[in-house]
C-alpha cells in the first residue's frame, strides 16, 4: 500500500486518540504508542481497520523501545511519513511547597515531556528524512509564559526550544517541523481549582495537526497557538 504512514505517541487517549481519529478518516495508515496496550486495542478497534493500524506498547523514554518500534514499522509497512510526539504528563507543582505533587513525583514528568519527545525526535527522523515526512510536537500554551511554581511549564518552554532546534538541524533535509501550542484541554486530567475555566476538546487539537499536515510540502507551519475561547492568556 502506498497511503502514508501516521505515527502518534500518547494514542490512547486525550489529544492522541482523537488525532488518530482524524487521521484515520483523512486515509492515513496508523501506528498507536503508548504504554496502554489494553487502550491501544481498544482505541484500534473503534477504528475499525485492523490491517491499517499498528497499535504499539511502548515507553518514550527507552530508547531501545523507541528503536525497535521505528525498526517494526519500516519493516511491516516500508515507511513512515508523519509522527506525533503527543506523550507527556502533568502534575501541579510549587517550589515553595504550598502544594501539589511531592518532588518524587516530577522526574516521571520531566521525562515524559522532554526526554521522551527528544527520544522520539532522534529515532524518526531518519525515516522522516527518507520521506520527506513531518515532525509535530505537543507543546502548550504554559510554554509561552511564567507560570508561577510551574514545573510542567518549564517542560513545555524545553519543548518549544526543542522543536526550534530540530527544525534548524532539518534544513535542507525536507522534514517539516511543527510544534503544536494547546491552550486548557479538557482531557480528563485538570485540575479542580481550573475545572470551571473554558476549555479545549481534544478533537479541536487533532484539527490543528491535521491542518499543518495537510500543507504543500513546500508549507512548514512552525506552530500553532490554540486556546479555548475566554481563557486567561496567563493561566
Amino acid at each position: 500500500m502506498s497511503d502514508p504512514v501516521f505515527l502518534i505517541t500518547g494514542a490512547s487517549r486525550g489529544i492522541g486518540a482523537a488525532t488518530a481519529r482524524l487521521a484515520a478518516e483523512s486515509g492515513y495508515r496508523l501506528v498507536l504508542v503508548a504504554r496502554d496496550q489494553r487502550r491501544l486495542a481498544d482505541l484500534a478497534t473503534r477504528l475499525g481497520a485492523p490491517d491499517r493500524t499498528l497499535p504499539i506498547s511502548c515507553d518514550v523514554t527507552d530508547w531501545e523501545q523507541l528503536g525497535g518500534l521505528v525498526t517494526r514499522v519500516q519493516d511491516t509497512w516500508g515507511r513512515l511519513d508523519v509522527v506525533f510526539a503527543n506523550a507527556g504528563a502533568s502534575v501541579v507543582t510549587s517550589f515553595l511547597g504550598n502544594h501539589g505533587a511531592p518532588p518524587d513525583q516530577w522526574r516521571d514528568m520531566v521525562l515524559a515531556n522532554v526526554y521522551g519527545p527528544a527520544l522520539t525526535a532522534r529515532a524518526a527522523l531518519p525515516a522522516l528524512v527518507a520521506s520527506g515526512g513531518h515532525l509535530v510536537l505537543t507543546g502548550s500554551a504554559a510554554g509561552r509564559g511564567v507560570r508561577p511554581g510551574s514545573l510542567y511549564s518549564a517542560t513545555k518552554w524545553a519543548v518549544t526550544g526543542l522543536a526550534q532546534s530540530i527544525r534548524a538541524e532539518c534544513v535542507g533535509t525536507g522534514v517539516r517541523v511543527t510544534l503544536v501550542q494547546p491552550g486548557l484541554v479538557d482531557t480528563g486530567g485538570i485540575p479542580p481549582e481550573r475545572s470551571h475555566d473554558p476549555k479545549l476538546d481534544p478533537a479541536d487539537i487533532a484539527r490543528a495537526v491535521l491542518y499543518a499536515v495537510s500543507q504543500p510540502t513546500t508549507v512548514d507551519v512552525n506552530e500553532i497557538l490554540v486556546r479555548p475561547v475566554g481563557q486567561d492568556p496567563h493561566r
